[in-house]
């Protein structure tokens, strides 16, 4: 008998297991092709369509003008998926409005932009699996300028409705310091969604973003030509140096993407004056992955990460730290960038973020 006969003698394979197993891969599959059409309806307007109430197929195609038999199979979809409801008497699809309210609107709780981030991502699959072979990463400037888009439709809620009312006060003493005046950078700002809010919220306070895409500071330039207190500028993270030290330095959804996350948080820290506030964006996550085994959601972290953070950092030679580096590493980094004790805060109306909270350490502050 061979060594292979005899193992497989002795495997007890519980085929029940096998059964539900493989009904949770099909979901699972299911899903991946259910958030893809999620995404188109994203960009034909369906979702908003469908809110002026019930309507069949060809119904709903003419309120967008839109292509009825395409309109018809993205309904069928959506209906087995139990997102839409389905009147077989009457034909009629309808969105219930507990539905609507994650797939609508001009809000952070609308979930398409999650579904557009995913679809954006996993077009660099195959490029992403070279790497498993080949080494080096997937750059930045592979995903285009959809990346960007992706951005804004990502954070611009977020910015708009979140960050000055839940985020920036939980740095004491920071939002009556910006109504005061006070000199703030926003690091690795891409297009400039957060700097261009709090300039206009906070016209006392002086506002630079920094960030190495091109593409992206022009963007944000462009679009905040007439804002007088602000400015953007081209520059790599891991190497900021200022003449005049800024009062505080927010980064938000990006020091897992770089190439040198140290190198970002230790200059993050150098250009702060003493005492100068410090907030971070990150996910909500362990470092440690048995502690995130029973939360599903990190799932989409881990995967966001290999398919697009981890690479980019990858492919500038970098950390590769990634989406999941998780909240001690974090805390770990800031420390080791000079920064004092950090405060973690659950991030309001995202339950998969948090806000890390520190300061530049005055003089009388270090310890001997």
């Amino acid at each position: 008998m061979t060594t292979t006969e005899a193992t497989t003698q002795e495997i007890d394979i519980d085929f029940a297991a096998v059964e539900e197993f493989a009904g949770k891969l099909v979901a699972t599959m299911s899903g991946a092709l259910t958030t893809c059409l999620i995404d188109i309806g994203r960009r034909t307007n369906l979702f908003e369509l469908a809110t002026q109430g019930p309507a069949t197929s060809q119904e709903l195609a003419d309120r967008g003008g839109l292509q009825e038999r395409y309109v018809r199979e993205w309904l069928a979809a959506m209906a087995t998926a139990g997102i839409f409801e389905y009147d077989a008497q009457t034909g009629r699809f309808w969105l219930p409005i507990e539905h609507a309210a994650l797939l609508t609107g001009d809000t952070y709780d609308n979930l398409t932009a999650l579904a557009y981030l995913i679809q954006t991502c996993t077009k660099q699959g195959e490029a992403v699996a070279r790497c498993f072979t080949e080494g080096g990463g997937v750059p930045w400037s592979a995903f285009g300028p959809e990346m960007l888009d992706v951005m804004d439709v990502l954070w611009q809620p977020m910015v708009r409705d979140l960050a000055v009312q839940h985020y920036l006060p939980l740095a004491p003493g920071l939002v009556a310091a910006l109504e005061q005046g006070i000199r703030v950078a926003d690091v690795a700002c891409g297009t400039g969604n957060l700097s261009s809010m709090l300039a206009r919220r906070f016209p006392r306070s002086t506002f630079v973003g920094f960030d190495q895409d091109e593409g992206g500071i022009a963007v944000a330039t462009d679009r905040n030509a007439e804002v007088p207190n602000l400015t953007y500028s081209v520059a790599d993270a891991a190497a900021l140096t200022t003449a005049e030290p800024f009062d505080a330095v927010i980064i938000f959804n990006a020091v897992h993407d770089q190439a040198r996350p140290g190198d970002v948080l230790k200059a993050a820290h150098d250009v702060l004056r003493p005492g100068g506030w410090f907030l971070m964006n990150e996910p909500r996550i362990s470092s440690v992955l048995a502690d995130n085994l029973d939360t599903p959601e990190t799932s989409i972290i881990y995967g966001i990460s290999l398919l697009h953070c981890m690479t980019v950092s990858l492919a500038e030679g970098g950390a590769g730290l990634g989406t999941g580096w998780g909240e001690q590493v974090a805390v770990q980094l800031l420390g080791d960038a000079g920064f004092g004790p950090v405060e973690v805060h659950d991030a309001e109306g995202d339950p998969t973020n948090a806000i890390f909270v520190t300061h530049r350490l005055d003089v009388t502050q270090r310890p001997d």
